[in-house]
């Protein structure tokens, strides 16, 4: 039993290591791009600027633009790499670097760094519209929603004269935090200084909806239709996807034929939020249906059509189904993506089926790249199963391609090592997870902190406690 054991975990770490030949050195050797990423997940601390000077490499806006996106969930680190690069030979920052670097900062909670680089924006004469948007957008997440409104009203003293898109974008971003209330206030409040559109009214129906509270959704909607602002595509589809997240699919396909007579023709997002709450619902046949509907009418199915007839066919643990979809949309030309990946790996571990999520997992890294939730999927399958050298083969493979672990990455990684008593392993990672201006989450810091002072080292736990302490002070995440 143990050599069959042992021959399954060769097998496995042998898919990963095929995956890196000579030729992939060779071209990480020769493309700049990926020899700055290799230089950033080395992770030299502060001696990053050295070594990236050592390097050689002069980089184009295109290219820094580039590496903050892929390193946007690394905020201290991609701010290293910024300064570095603006202090370049003939290089200017662009201001979707500006703005990346702003929303990576807003991420960690860094808003004074945030609104210095507003103001050398300033300076500089960049600052526009979505500058703002970005800002009010962060903050609202953080539900910091006095600070949202506030650069929303401060604009005008960095000469951007707030419009209809700045206020659409500060509602937005209440709404989508699910602040509709004080949305909705503001829109009272200034609705005669920016005549609202179509757009303005769908956000605040959609904001409704996400609290939820359709009888004020559907009061928006009918006070659109009041003041002269027919619906369009974008509005009816929210509302069908209000009516179908409250469970009301019957009426929204009351909405789809009313949108049709109109003259307005159901798009593959209308489809895809009907066969997903089909699929919700356990109406399986109904999903199929409106799944061959939309390709009668003509309309081209997308991934996001595709993924919720795997969703629904996952719900109802049809995987089989689900894999001849799978098949059918390749088939099609339609390239299925890391959320097509998600959803059967989700299906699979939550019965349990390890094996066979291993499998579409090796087969998904064939056909697209997976994101942050693949990843972290995948490690806490691992480590739950106390396989932890598969789950450093994954946390390995991740690296090798480049792939900025996020937040909950790095816990699902550091929780399984707590658990298998490896408090050197678990540290290192505590110790890069920090340095890359990530906040440890409370229970996984909790974790090895108990671990820390069973293994009496309350010397290494002062000392990432105050390497926390070093970045904004704020609670733990949770």
């Amino acid at each position: 039993m143990l050599q069959r054991l042992h021959q399954k975990l060769c097998g496995r770490t042998a898919v990963f290591t095929r995956m890196y030949s000579s030729k992939e050195t060779m071209e990480v050797k020769l493309d700049p791009l990926k020899r700055l990423c290799k230089i950033m997940m080395s992770c030299p601390k502060l001696g990053l600027g050295t070594e990236l000077d050592q390097s050689g490499i002069r980089v184009s806006p295109e290219m820094v633009e580039d590496v903050l996106k892929r390193f946007e969930n690394a905020g201290m680190l991609a701010y290293r790499f910024f300064e570095w690069a603006g202090k370049q030979h003939n290089y200017e920052h662009s201001t979707r670097a500006y703005h990346s670097m702003i929303g990576s900062l807003a991420k960690i909670r860094q808003y004074q760094m945030m609104w210095d680089l507003v103001n050398e924006m300033k300076t500089k004469g960049m600052l526009n519209i979505e500058t703002f948007c970005i800002i009010m957008r962060k903050y609202a997440r953080a539900q910091k929603v006095e600070e949202a409104v506030y650069t929303f009203n401060i604009m005008n003293k960095f000469d951007v004269p707030p419009n209809l898109a700045a206020f659409n974008g500060l509602l937005s971003a209440l709404c989508k935090s699910k602040n509709v209330g004080k949305a909705q206030e503001i829109f009272n409040s200034k609705k005669n200084e920016f005549t609202p559109d179509s757009k303005t009214y769908s956000i605040l129906i959609e904001g409704w909806g996400r609290v939820p509270n359709l009888p004020k959704a559907r009061e928006i909607y009918r006070e659109l239709i009041e003041v002269g602002c027919n619906p369009d595509i974008v509005t009816y589809g929210i509302m069908v996807d209000i009516l179908c997240k409250a469970g009301r699919v019957d009426e929204a396909v009351e909405i789809v034929k009313e949108m049709e007579f109109s003259g307005c023709r159901a798009t593959s997002f209308i489809y895809s939020v009907l066969v997903h709450t089909y699929g919700l619902e356990n109406r399986i046949e109904d999903a199929i249906d409106t799944f061959l509907e939309m390709e009668k009418n003509g309309v081209e199915a997308d991934v996001a059509v595709y993924n919720s007839l795997i969703s629904a066919f996952c719900k109802v643990n049809k995987f089989q189904n689900a894999y001849r979809v799978l098949n059918d949309m390749q088939q099609n030309g339609v390239i299925p993506n890391a959320r097509t990946c998600n959803i059967i790996l989700s299906g699979l571990i939550a019965r349990g089926e390890t094996e066979d999520a291993f499998k579409v997992f090796r087969r998904m890294l064939r056909i697209c790249d997976p994101d942050a939730d693949t990843y972290t999927m995948m490690i806490k399958m691992f480590c739950e199963k106390n396989e932890m050298n598969m789950a450093r083969k994954v946390w390995k493979y991740m690296k090798r391609k480049q792939f900025v672990p996020s937040m909950h990455t790095f816990s699902a990684l550091i929780n399984g090592l707590c658990d298998d008593a490896d408090v050197s392993g678990a540290c290192v990672l505590m110790e890069e997870m920090i340095e890359k201006g990530m906040r440890p989450g409370r229970m996984t810091f909790e974790k090895l902190r108990k671990l820390l002072r069973k293994e009496e080292r309350e010397d290494v736990l002062e000392f990432l406690q105050e390497k926390i302490n070093l970045m904004v002070r704020e609670p733990l995440s949770d």
